[in-house]
């Protein structure tokens, strides 16, 4: 795919995209933070509380097995779990990595200050303004696909960004990750909800990046979320997924969804010491399996609605545990991931606040892997077409935000400023002719004619910008460079795994 260069924004149908060049960013400012040392310290020390008193459910007696040899006090399917197991398990994992993609040029650093936005994953459903809300097909799984890897400030290719229901569940596995190695060469996701999903996805990406065993062996090239069954339950696929991706050295990111007042506590400090415990829990899995394994620290601590029980995001506590999350996540020199969301219904304000609020916690708390960053609605319910679109242009703003500010002779402007002299304009200085072009971000939906102007253009709104948007990305698409001899190989690897029934069901 050729880069466009920043410059002025196309009004024009036929002018592609003007859109930021890849480039990872960094966080060039401190984090922030919402408890003190003293306090994070507390919830640690509660934390390792909770696993010794209460234990976890592991419900893999392979995993159990595992904690057991390692000294953990095993009474059926309960397991508690002492503080020398977690603490020796906090001392192996790398506090920074590569995320190898079949690209080269689109590995990604996994870490310290390294940040990587993630599509939608997930979702049953999916929507868009001129088909309305629907169930997810194979076609709107690959365009979500193609949108990821179009735009260059999402990092990865996601998983399933919307499920596909017109494909039986027993081979749906199969034909996403095909699609998403064949559409994609960005790092990609992994299903860990079935042994042989696990292990046909790996044998996919293997194949598309064309290498061997032994070297998938020696490099991170996918990554799986566990999620816990909270509260402190660990269910069957989740374990095997944690042990299966350590020993292969792949990368695992544990998320407990943990609801303040549903799944967990009511007061966020309980929400917190559950979280956490949940995830040093499946550290120490990990870390048994193969010390070094590559682990991520997750957090999606929100609350619900306490009238209705509905789930809420970007809200006040959300935002709050973000930032604890990754107060945590430094204090076990851990990569952190967290996510981008909304409870909103439709593309509209309430979509776009909550969004910016999530989004603004995740960064501020030191995400390194922030999921959910474009198309995601309904708490997940529903990957949106035009949200992607609208997302991908918060996402940039985000970036350049990011962007360390240059102060040198030539950008502090003393010249400029003799030059144009007290009550004069700076449109036609030589320091800003330099820089016109450039100076400023360039939204992709954001209108910022006058009034009149806007009106006379049709007075378009932001989700139909949006709309244009996605479909103009969608036919701007370009396949990237797969070997024929690979996709052969992948080919002939799902057709097979087709025949044999893939990962069986009970449906």
């Amino acid at each position: 795919m050729n880069v466009q260069r920043r410059g002025r924004r196309a009004d024009a149908a036929h002018t592609p995209i003007q859109q930021l060049p890849w480039k990872q960013p960094q966080h060039p400012m401190d984090y922030a933070r919402v408890v003190s040392d003293d306090q994070v310290e507390a919830i640690h020390r509660q934390s390792l509380k909770v696993l010794e008193v209460i234990g976890m459910d592991v419900l893999l007696p392979e995993a159990r097995d595992i904690l057991r040899k390692a000294g953990a006090l095993v009474d059926g399917e309960r397991v508690r779990i002492g503080r020398d197991i977690v603490e020796a398990a906090m001392k192996t994992p790398p506090a920074e990595f590569t995320f190898h993609a079949r690209n080269p040029g689109h590995s990604i650093r996994v870490g310290s200050k390294w940040i990587a936005f993630a599509p939608v994953g997930g979702p049953p459903n999916c929507s868009d303004l001129d088909k309305g809300r629907r169930p997810g097909t194979l076609e709107d799984a690959g365009n979500f696909v193609k949108l990821a890897q179009l735009f260059n400030t999402v990092h990865t290719a996601g998983g399933a960004c919307v499920d596909a229901l017109d494909v039986h569940a027993s081979i749906r596995h199969l034909h996403i990750t095909r699609n998403k190695m064949v559409y994609s060469d960005k790092v990609p996701f992994i299903y860990a909800t079935g042994r042989a999903r696990l292990f046909d996805g790996l044998e996919i990406i293997r194949l598309a990046r064309g290498i061997s065993h032994e070297q998938l062996l020696q490099e991170p090239s996918t990554y799986t979320v566990i999620n816990t069954n909270s509260p402190l339950k660990l269910d069957v696929p989740m374990a095997m997924g944690i042990i299966e991706m350590a020993k292969l050295n792949q990368i695992v990111v544990v998320t407990p969804f943990t609801l303040l007042g549903a799944m967990a506590p009511v007061s966020l400090a309980g929400g917190m010491v559950q979280q956490n415990a949940e995830a040093l829990a499946c550290l120490a899995l990990s870390q048994l399996v193969r010390p070094g394994a590559p682990f991520v620290y997750g957090g999606f601590t929100s609350n619900v609605d306490m009238k209705s029980g509905a789930p809420a995001f970007g809200t006040p506590e959300y935002m709050k545990a973000c930032i604890i999350g990754g107060q945590l996540a430094r204090r076990y020199s851990l990569p952190y991931r967290t996510s981008s969301t909304n409870a909103a219904n439709s593309v509209d304000a309430q979509a776009a606040y909550e969004t910016a609020f999530s989004l603004w916690g995740a960064i501020m708390g030191g995400g390194n892997i922030i999921q959910h960053a474009a198309g995601w609605m309904e708490g997940g319910l529903v990957a949106s077409y035009e949200k992607f679109a609208l997302d991908v242009d918060l996402l940039q703003m985000m970036q350049e935000f990011l962007k360390p500010v240059v102060v040198d002779e030539a950008e502090m402007a003393l010249k400029a400023m003799q030059e144009v002299g007290p009550g004069g304009h700076f449109f036609g200085a030589q320091h800003t002719l330099e820089r016109y072009s450039t100076a400023f971000y360039q939204p992709l939906i954001s209108d910022w004619r006058n009034f009149q102007s806007w009106q006379a253009a049709g007075a378009p709104t932001a989700d139909k910008k949006a709309n244009a948007l996605w479909k103009q990305a969608l036919a701007e698409y370009r396949q990237p460079y797969l070997d024929p001899a690979a996709l052969e190989q992948i080919d002939d690897f799902v057709a097979r795994r087709i025949t044999e029934g893939g990962e069986k069901t009970d449906f």
